[in-house]
Order: C-alpha cells, then sequence, then structure tokens
C-alpha cells in the first residue's frame, strides 16, 4: 500500500474531487509523453482546464502532483493486468498473466514501456522521496506475483525449497526489462522472449518439472574438442 505524504488532503466536494483527479491525470499523461522534466505546471493547468489557484488548492507544487501520478500509474498498471494477475495459482495461470503483459504492449505497438518504470528511470536519483514512492509501486506489483506463487508451492505446484519473493522479482524484472528493449526496439519480441525465459525459471522450481542441472552435470554433458 502506498503511503501519502502528511499533508492532509481538503475536504472535497464531488465536484473538487473530479477537478483534483482530472489535474492528476493531466499529469500522468503528460508526464508519459514528455516525462516530468519536460512538463510544466502551466501545461498540466492547460490540459486539466484550471486555473493557477485551483492548482495551488489541491498541490503545494509540482513534487505533490508527481507523487499522486506515481499513485495513480501503478494502479493503473496492476488493474490492466487484472483479474489474470490476482488470478496466478499454477502454470497455467502464470501463462495467462504473461499473455496479458504482452498484449498490452502488443497494443502500444511496443513503443510506450511502463508508466511506472519510465517514471523510475527519471525520477529515482533525482529525489529520494519519488525514489521511495515508486519503490513502493514495485513492492505492490511484486507482492501480487509472489502471493500467486505462494499459492504454488503451497499446493505443491513448486517445490518447497523455491523462493517466491525471489522469483516475484526475478519475473517483474523480466517484465521491465522487456518492456524498456520493446520501447527502444519498437517491438513486442523483447517483452516475448524475457516473460519466457522468466517463467521457465520458474518451471525450474516446478516440483513436476525439469531440473536445473549441477554445475558438474552440465561440465560432463558440454562437448569436447578432441585432439588428434
Amino acid at each position: 500500500m502506498l503511503k501519502r505524504e502528511n499533508r492532509p488532503l481538503p475536504r472535497l466536494t464531488p465536484r473538487g474531487a473530479a477537478t483534483r483527479l482530472r489535474i492528476i491525470e493531466a499529469a500522468a499523461e503528460l508526464m508519459f509523453e514528455r516525462g516530468v522534466g519536460g512538463t510544466s505546471l502551466d501545461e498540466i493547468m492547460a490540459v486539466a482546464e484550471v486555473s493557477k489557484s485551483q492548482l495551488y488548492h489541491y498541490f503545494s507544487d509540482k513534487n505533490a502532483i508527481v507523487g499522486e501520478v506515481i499513485r495513480l500509474q501503478i494502479g493503473n498498471v496492476l488493474a490492466a493486468q487484472n483479474p489474470q494477475l490476482s488470478a496466478i495459482d499454477s502454470m497455467a495461470a502464470l501463462r495467462d498473466w504473461r499473455n496479458v503483459i504482452v498484449e498490452l504492449s502488443r497494443a502500444q505497438g511496443g513503443k510506450g514501456g511502463c508508466p511506472v518504470g519510465s517514471l523510475a528511470n527519471e525520477l529515482s536519483n533525482q529525489s529520494e522521496r519519488a525514489r521511495g514512492l515508486l519503490a513502493q509501486s514495485f513492492e505492490s506489483w511484486r507482492d501480487d506475483i509472489e502471493i500467486g506463487l505462494r499459492k504454488m508451492r503451497d499446493r505443491g505446484e513448486l517445490l518447497e525449497s523455491a523462493n517466491p519473493e525471489e522469483l516475484a522479482i526475478a519475473i517483474l524484472s523480466a517484465v521491465q526489462g522487456g518492456l524498456l528493449l520493446a520501447k527502444t526496439a519498437c517491438s513486442v519480441r523483447p517483452v516475448e522472449i524475457a516473460l519466457d525465459m522468466a517463467l521457465a525459471f520458474v518451471e525450474l522450481n516446478s516440483a513436476g518439472g525439469p531440473r536445473a542441472k549441477t554445475s558438474l552435470e552440465a561440465e560432463l554433458e558440454a562437448p569436447r574438442n578432441v585432439s588428434r
């Protein structure tokens, strides 16, 4: 769960809440297209169709807006993956979720990347507060994957020695890396490859799946050059 800043929100009427959300959504759209540094408050006000006094009624500064954009984007990202994300409890369900990620990237032509990943790339070294919020965002995403993997281990589909937290980190890393390469290549293929390799890694920890070779087994099976 993402924590909110200590400053309490003003008491909002339904109209006020709608205005505040419109500002956040306008900022999220602009920041995804242009980056946080490339988005000004004037541009946010123009897209949201609000005055400066309205904007400052709801937000103390641009950093406060950025915090809400991060919360909005992780909520949108997780919502787009459901119900498949929350339904992970088997390899089949994990593949169904994988297909959702691939199709979301395909719908963007591989160009969009991950909104949360883009924010992390830009902000993590610039703002400790933003970095903390982004870390919480990725933890929320990882937790959802981890819960599914724990269900798989509890039902005996994964080995008792499998580590759901580490597997979830590996899967999420594959998602982020695949989306970044897809964005630069304008192709969904990197997402497919990265996720397929991550799921193959999960299968190595499957109770009924292939077992990872030891280093000695790999060495014995490796082709050797025989000198004559």
